[in-house]
């Protein structure tokens, strides 16, 4: 998006914003498709400079490889449960991500700290726990995106007008070239429309006309041999075929019990909100219900994760 007028949000979508436990990140592929993962906001926002933040971790992933590639993010602020917001609305951010590549112990003690103790609780402490979980709390970034637009919507499932602050939200985007491996479901279909079925928030991601991604929240209606069957909101529902992220997922307090479903695929939209969606990649986890395993496992998977992007980072050729 072209720099401009930094947009300024109203009192309801701050309230989502700054309220909600969890949001959707979409990134971008260089295929151009998108990519779908929860997050962790914990109400970082600045309305005067037009930013909104969350934290993610060194060990887990591939996601700031691909925001470095392509910084054009979008955030959904979409669930209401176990944070602070009451209103309804469905709010979308859009905008270009940045982060630093080395953690700083000053923005974790003085930012993200006290804002994750109020969503989550005060961390672990004690010498096990500083040792185990040194890969999850101390090698985090803080990811800041500089807003371009925000959509927001009275209904939770983004039916109806948008109230837009920014540029106005682009024509549909153009359908896309057919991968060169075919357009059709890749994984079994039904076993990922039962699992998606079972979970609260459905989400589906891809790339706007204006190179930024969309987040439109579905619902599963079936299976079918070609794909899922979705509906959505007819009015972000593109016509023809397009890569696309598929993410449903859970959560409770504190965000334990976690589970989520995260897919790649093909996009066919039929018309009036109607859609098939083929899955080509699936991956996705469930967590336990108790903090006390769920950190365990956490620090264990950040550790894994941070000594396999150092060995990346060490592998990789220097850059001119």
């Amino acid at each position: 998006m072209q720099s401009g007028e930094t947009p300024t949000w109203g009192d309801r979508e701050d309230e989502a914003i700054g309220g909600d436990l969890t949001a959707v990140l979409a990134y971008i592929t260089p295929a151009k498709g998108v990519v779908l993962a929860a997050v962790a906001p914990f109400g970082l926002r600045d309305r005067a400079a037009g930013t909104v933040s969350f934290t993610t971790s060194l060990g887990f992933g591939r996601k700031l490889e691909r925001i470095s590639s392509d910084p054009n993010v979008a955030l959904a602020y979409h669930a209401r449960e176990h944070g602070f917001a009451s209103t309804p609305d469905y709010v979308l951010v859009q905008g270009e991500a940045s982060f630093e590549t080395e953690p700083r112990a000053d923005v974790l003690e003085q930012v993200v700290g006290p804002a994750s103790a109020r969503f989550i609780g005060p961390p672990h402490r004690g010498r096990f726990w500083d040792r185990w979980l040194d890969a999850y709390y101390v090698d985090r970034l803080l990811v800041t995106v500089a807003v371009g637009r925000v959509l927001s919507f009275g209904d939770p499932q983004a039916r109806g007008d948008a109230h837009v602050s920014g540029p106005p939200l682009a024509a549909a985007p153009a359908p896309q070239s057919a991968p060169r491996n075919g357009t059709g479901p890749r994984v079994n279909v039904a076993r990922a429309a039962a699992r998606a079925q079972r979970l609260p928030h459905v989400l589906l991601g891809y790339v706007g006309a204006d190179g930024l991604p969309l987040i439109v929240p579905v619902q599963v209606e079936g299976a079918e041999p070609a794909g899922l069957r979705l509906r959505g909101p007819a009015d972000l529902m593109p016509p023809g075929g397009r890569r696309a992220g598929l993410l449903s997922h859970r959560y409770e307090a504190q965000l334990i019990g976690l589970e989520s479903r995260q897919h790649t695929g093909w996009l066919e939209v039929d018309g009036d909100g109607l859609a098939t969606y083929a899955p080509h990649t699936e991956s996705g986890f469930r967590a336990p219900a108790n903090k006390t395993v769920l950190l365990l496992a956490n620090g264990l998977m950040a550790k894994r994760g941070l000594a396999r992007a150092r060995r990346a980072q060490h592998d990789s050729p220097p850059h001119a």
